[in-house]
């Protein structure tokens, strides 16, 4: 099953990513072809914000990245992406916290998980037995990482629109 994914509303979700630093979309995208290569799944991750004059996609093996222009969201590219794949729509699984870009699968019956709930199967795929797969590192948190993860899943704010 491919995924839709809402880049900029997943970045935040996870452990050492954030949308502070300059190359976080890079670093989600290498994230996201280590996921495919493991899975072997696709992946279309949508950004908002694209730089004036920049490539409106890129593909990177499995995974390909649209970059949304100013004066449209991603949120509205996701929909959109939906509406061309009509009835397909039920075989892909959309990936955001933002509740109108689940209602918007969920309308097409696109498979919907949370940016949090797929933040946690996306950094266990990096994990092998301990070590960060190609890197040789443990796999200990930091403290700042674990602290990230114990907001996540205390948070209680469920029903937070975030986008």
């Amino acid at each position: 099953m491919p995924y839709i994914i809402d880049g900029h509303n997943l970045i935040p979700k996870i452990p050492g990513i954030s949308l502070d630093e300059i190359d976080d979309e890079n670093q989600l995208i290498e994230l996201l072809q280590e996921f495919c290569r493991r899975e072997r799944k696709q992946v279309e991750v949508f950004f908002d914000n694209a730089p004036p004059g920049g490539t409106r996609a890129r593909n990177f093996g499995s995974v390909t990245a649209r970059f949304v222009r100013q004066g449209r969201t991603a949120d509205d590219a996701i929909s959109a992406k939906l509406d061309r794949l009509g009835g397909s729509a039920r075989n892909y699984t959309v990936v955001s916290s933002d509740h109108a870009v689940q209602t918007a699968a969920r309308a097409k019956r696109a498979r919907v998980l949370s940016s949090e709930e797929y933040a946690v199967y996306l950094t266990s795929v990096r994990f092998d037995n301990g070590q960060e797969q190609g890197k040789g590192t443990e796999a200990n948190l930091s403290p700042q990482e674990l602290e990230d993860w114990l907001q996540i899943f205390n948070s209680g704010d469920e029903g937070e629109i975030e986008s």
